[in-house]
């Protein structure tokens, strides 16, 4: 089975909660390494290890930002990274799979399943300062789920009049994803 590397350049996760009962709020990670095993000829055999940099998270608003680090929520300065090890998939139709694995937020570790849609198979360039370096063979996913945060201790909230809260318990995760095939990087590398 092949090695694809992920392109933190092209691979995103994004998140959104409900916000004072009437909204959605969204932040971002862009941070993004990790690796995929898999064969695009035999789509159903499928692995990933990821690593989410949580220290550059962005929602658009400093403060919101600055709070989202702080112990109410991330505690970046004790836990800098989120990570995902998926390895159990189950095939839902031609290009879409249930992958589950383990996610780990603030060192609470938790089985989770994503809904993954696999986007393709192609050869593309590989831009570097002095040019074209490719072609490079370049797959990518989508994956959506959605967890509980009291289940990973993100306890933060506030009440409203009439039972309301501030935000939401369920938060809702989009991963948009690319990899490289790890062989046209070492080839390029040596390249160089």
């Amino acid at each position: 089975m092949s090695k694809w590397i992920l392109e933190p350049g092209h691979t995103g996760a994004e998140f959104t909660i409900r916000h004072m009962m009437v909204t959605w709020v969204r932040g971002h990670f862009k941070d993004i390494h990790g690796s995929v095993e898999f064969d695009p000829e035999n789509p159903s055999s499928f692995s990933v290890e990821a690593e989410i940099g949580v220290k550059n998270i962005w929602s658009g608003e400093a403060a919101r930002d600055q709070h989202l680090k702080s112990s109410d929520f991330f505690e970046v300065e004790t836990f800098s990274r989120i990570t995902f090890q998926g390895n159990t998939i189950v095939a839902l139709g031609e290009n879409d799979f249930r992958l589950t694995g383990d996610l780990t937020i603030r060192d609470v570790t938790r089985e989770v399943s994503l809904d993954l849609h696999y986007l393709g198979h192609w050869k593309t360039p590989y831009w570097l300062e002095d040019g074209d370096h490719g072609p490079v063979n370049r797959i990518g996913f989508t994956a959506e789920t959605v967890i509980n945060r009291y289940d990973f201790g993100v306890n933060w909230n506030g009440t409203m009049a009439n039972e309301g809260f501030i935000l939401g318990q369920d938060v809702r995760i989009r991963i948009d994803a690319e990899a490289i095939l790890e062989s046209d990087i070492t080839r390029i590398e040596k390249a160089a």
